[in-house]
C-alpha cells in the first residue's frame, strides 16, 4: 500500500538508525512490524494480569510429558 506520511526527519533518522534496513521503506516496515508484535504482547500480558493461568489440581506435569513423547 502507498502512503503519504508527514514524519518528523529526526525521527525518520532514528528508525532508519535503529531499523538498519537496506531502504526507508524496509526501515519502516521492520519498525511497525517490532511495534505490532510489542502492542500484541502488552494486550496479552494485560489479559492475563486480569486472569491468571490456572492449572487444575490434578495437574501433573509428568503426565502431560508422557503424552507429548507419544
Amino acid at each position: 500500500m502507498k502512503v503519504t506520511a508527514l514524519i518528523p526527519d529526526d525521527l525518520i533518522t532514528e528508525v532508519k538508525e535503529l531499523a538498519v534496513g537496506k531502504n526507508l521503506t524496509e526501515s519502516l516496515i521492520l519498525a511497525l512490524k517490532e511495534w505490532t508484535s510489542i502492542q500484541k504482547l502488552r494486550v496479552i500480558r494485560e489479559k492475563v494480569g486480569k486472569k491468571p493461568l490456572e492449572f487444575s489440581n490434578n495437574f501433573s506435569a509428568l503426565y502431560v510429558r508422557d503424552i507429548n513423547r507419544s
